[in-house]
């Protein structure tokens, strides 16, 4: 072979080497950036974005379950005011069996602030399958709460009544005003007091003649009165005083009326309470009587069944949710009373008015 073949040969396997080396590097030029640069970028879009998100979202609810509970002083006062029915005012119409939302709103007239520490729980009488507590909402002195609590009418058609209180966290009852009962009244199915029958029966006679200062419609129900109640009621009542060195209160005509127009009105109209379906309060009945009273006190009693005279005293006086009660049966500050009863449905109502001229 020549030299100059030679020559040849070895000038064509290095430039096929050096082909072969750019062939090589421009391969791997492409796949290696991306194989080094995109799988790293990758990797920490999810390290540094989607894990400490995530860490984030399941971490957050841990704190919510602690309620807020404010430093009141040791000697503040808890006290309330009623303010009004927010919803299912006394003797609404509820359709038995239905679910519905009572709701109260009462002033904190006290120096606590109140929290979901504060609850309001069934007191007495019907349930309506009330839950076992319902919490108070942060509430300042001053501020008003509207309280709520669901409830279900009894199954069976008649009136029913609910007393709720409210409690502190170490489980006292609060006042309101100066009772401790926040209740609602509900008339369950048909009003009982419906039927117009009396227009041919007549049986608006049995409401005493005394009863038409009132503006309820008491010539729709057929009730009746009966002097021997209202008569053990009183000798009960004397008996009661007595055991205090107190002397017997005189009886007042026209203080007797308006006691015995409330007590026709409650009864048709269960109401159990002492503002009148009119919208009448003792002090109007007194007036409209014709009693001019310098102050006014009553204490009203409904029950099925009715109790007697003794039993009423007696009630009134064991009352510890209302101490009015008994402090009207055993009173100095007033000189002179009324009284009425009345009966309907099965229920007995008891009235007493306690005046001074």
């Amino acid at each position: 072979m020549s030299k100059r073949v030679l020559s040849i040969i070895l000038l064509t396997g290095i430039v096929l080497s050096a082909c072969g080396g750019q062939a090589a590097q421009a391969t791997e030029t492409p796949t290696a950036v991306p194989a080094t640069t995109a799988p790293p970028t990758a990797t920490n879009t999810a390290t540094e974005v989607v894990i400490p998100v995530t860490g984030e979202i399941t971490a957050t609810p841990s704190p919510t379950p602690t309620a807020f509970v404010p430093e009141n002083a040791a000697d503040c006062v808890n006290n309330a005011k009623f303010v009004s029915d927010v919803t299912i005012p006394d003797n609404s119409n509820i359709t038995a069996g239905t679910a519905f939302t009572k709701t109260w709103r009462i002033q904190n007239a006290g120096t606590c602030i109140w929290w979901s520490g504060y609850t309001l729980e069934h007191y007495s009488e019907n349930a309506m399958s009330a839950p076992a507590s319902v919490p108070l909402p942060v509430t300042n002195p001053g501020e008003n709460a509207d309280i709520s609590v669901d409830l279900v009418a009894p199954s069976v058609a008649g009136t029913y009544r609910g007393n709720f209180v409210v409690k502190n966290p170490e489980g006292l009852i609060m006042q309101v005003d100066n009772d401790s009962r926040l209740w609602l009244i509900i008339n369950v199915g048909e009003a009982p007091t419906a039927a117009p029958t009396t227009a041919s029966g007549g049986n608006s006679a049995t409401a005493p003649a005394s009863s038409s200062s009132s503006s309820s419609a008491n010539a729709a129900c057929a009730l009746t009165t009966d002097d021997a109640k209202t008569s053990a009621m009183l000798t009960a009542l004397t008996a009661y005083r007595a055991q205090s060195s107190l002397a017997a209160l005189p009886v007042n005509a026209q203080l007797s009326q308006a006691a015995q127009a409330h007590a026709n009105d409650i009864a048709c109209n269960k109401l159990f309470v002492h503002t009148g379906s009119d919208g009448s309060t003792p002090e109007t009945r007194v007036a409209a009587a014709g009693y001019v009273a310098s102050d006014v006190s009553e204490n009203v009693y409904g029950s099925y069944p009715p109790l007697d005279g003794q039993g009423v005293i007696s009630w009134w006086a064991n009352d510890k949710t209302d101490i009015r009660h008994n402090e009207n049966l055993l009173t100095t500050k007033y000189t002179e009373i009324g009284v009425g009863y009345a009966f309907f449905n099965n229920f007995g109502y008891y009235v007493i008015v306690f005046a001074t001229p």
